[in-house]
């Protein structure tokens, strides 16, 4: 049994541009975490059950076309409906600051734009993913 992080990355949605996504899984690879990306054109139920299948910890969405209100929202609540309610949904992209407290107050976790250093989003999911696992005990 390993005590990696498990980070599924998905590109929810219509959108091919999946460059952004591919950085930070190899990011979060080479942070010593295991990711399994999905690819593109993914449905909020693709994501959800590859989550459940791979027993992830964390399920990061990256989002350009501008759907993030509808698919952060789906994903979040079939994630509790198949009771991972200890996953951690996060994610980034094309996201209006507007929009983000919103997403937060769903349960979303924190959220992040373009350039927003790969350092930060490790350091993010690593806290916490512990916090989880420690709340779980």
């Amino acid at each position: 049994m390993t005590n990696k992080i498990r980070v599924l990355v998905a590109k929810p949605g219509l959108d091919g541009h999946d460059r952004g996504a591919k950085v930070i899984a190899c990011a979060l690879r080479d942070a010593g975490m295991e990711v399994i990306y999905t690819g593109l054109h993914q449905t909020p139920e693709m994501i959800v059950n590859a989550a459940l299948e791979e027993d992830v910890d964390v399920v990061g969405l990256s989002i350009l076309s501008g759907a993030h209100m509808t698919i952060f929202p789906a994903v979040l609540k079939m994630l509790k409906s198949k009771g991972m309610k200890n996953v951690l949904l996060t994610g980034g992209g094309i996201i209006p600051e507007d929009d983000m407290p919103k997403l937060k107050k769903l349960g979303i976790g924190c959220l992040f734009t373009p350039g927003a250093p790969t350092t930060e989003i490790i350091d993010y999911i690593k806290t916490e993913v512990t916090k989880r696992k420690k709340s779980k005990k």
